[in-house]
């Protein structure tokens, strides 16, 4: 059972952490209630262990039994980088090492200081752990559903691709979603 004792306990309620790559300043955070995970019911035909993922609403479900999930809140990539679709977990790694892509320096020169990779850690934009997204080919996609050092920045389109949860959530949801795992991201619908 989610409790928020038990994400307190596990350091959930108040997080300090640096800043993303490049890390620049501290900051403390008090997750307000309504981020944390909760149970719910679902109307859908989504099989138990299946990951899905809102963009529009800013929430992850991890499908359960007898048409329940476990809703997280997420933060998604911005503007048109988010790239709907159904992929597979395809590997999880504990703290990973964070390497940018050539887009993504492209967008972004200060991250070329990273391109040989940033090694994992509190100041690691990829958090605690993460779930790397394969294709139907079982190619690696670059796509994450991980977690951010930067926790405020949940509910929002402010990354460059990926899916990122608050590091506790993040841990909470790879100790239940084996390799193998489907995942759908859901597309956008159009701004009003």
């Amino acid at each position: 059972m989610l409790t928020r004792r038990h994400f307190i306990a596990t350091g959930a309620a108040t997080i300090t952490g640096m800043a993303a790559a490049p890390a620049i300043a501290q900051r403390t955070y008090t997750m307000p209630q309504e981020h944390m995970p909760v149970i719910i019911r679902v109307s859908n035909d989504w099989a138990p262990g299946e990951v899905h993922v809102d963009p529009n609403t800013y929430h992850l479900y991890l499908m359960q039994e007898k048409g329940k999930a476990i809703r997280y809140v997420v933060g998604v990539a911005k503007d048109n980088l988010y790239e709907p679709g159904e992929f597979t977990v395809g590997r999880k790694v504990e703290w990973p090492t964070w390497k940018p892509t050539p887009s993504m320096i492209e967008r972004n020169p200060s991250y070329a200081s990273f391109e040989d990779g940033m090694p994992g850690g509190p100041t690691n934009p990829l958090g605690a752990r993460a779930l790397y997204l394969y294709n139907e080919n079982g190619y690696d996609t670059a796509l994450r559903i991980h977690g951010t050092p930067e926790p405020w920045t949940v509910m929002q389109s402010i990354s460059n691709g990926c899916v990122r949860l608050i590091n506790s959530h993040v841990a909470h949801l790879y100790e239940r979603v084996p390799t193998g795992s489907r995942v759908v991201l859901h597309p956008k619908l159009p701004s009003a």
